[in-house]
């Protein structure tokens, strides 16, 4: 399924299984996969594993996504990554296998929490309030840190 305002850019196969909320952006030549363990002389359709992107996610160029994986709302896979495990809403994951960095706002703006623990952000470009407690982000659009 491809939701409402995606952009896919060139060299990217969006596979069965594979589900794309709105707003998704997969940068050129990144790559989905749909089976965990595939063999050409094995049959494995019944073996497809469901790819969530959720809404506002970028996926940067060259990144690859393992099956069976969620990327989280408006999460920012950095070029070139490899995704092996779920990303939590506006995570940033850089690097082979993909790890967390940092957050990134809605608008595409870094912003600065800490990794761990709780803390508070207002992304720059919107003045959007960002609170990180137990482990996740809450946006708290238009208030102020």
């Amino acid at each position: 399924m491809i939701g409402d305002g995606v952009k896919i850019q060139n060299n990217v196969s969006v596979y069965d299984d594979v589900i794309l909320e709105d707003a998704v952006f997969c940068g050129p030549s990144m790559v989905f996969t749909n089976v965990y363990n595939p063999r050409a002389g094995v049959e494995r359709k019944s073996e497809y594993r469901t790819t969530h992107v959720r809404k506002g996610a970028t996926l940067g160029a060259n990144c690859t996504v393992m099956c069976g994986i969620t990327i989280g709302s408006y999460a920012f896979v950095g070029a070139g990554a490899v995704v092996l495990k779920d990303v939590k809403d506006f995570a940033l994951m850089v690097g082979n296998p993909a790890r967390h960095i940092g957050w990134m706002s809605a608008h595409g703006e870094r912003i600065d929490l800490p990794l761990s623990g709780e803390g508070r952000a207002t992304c720059r470009a919107t003045g959007d309030l960002y609170t990180l407690r137990n482990g996740t982000v809450i946006r708290t659009p238009g208030a102020v840190a």
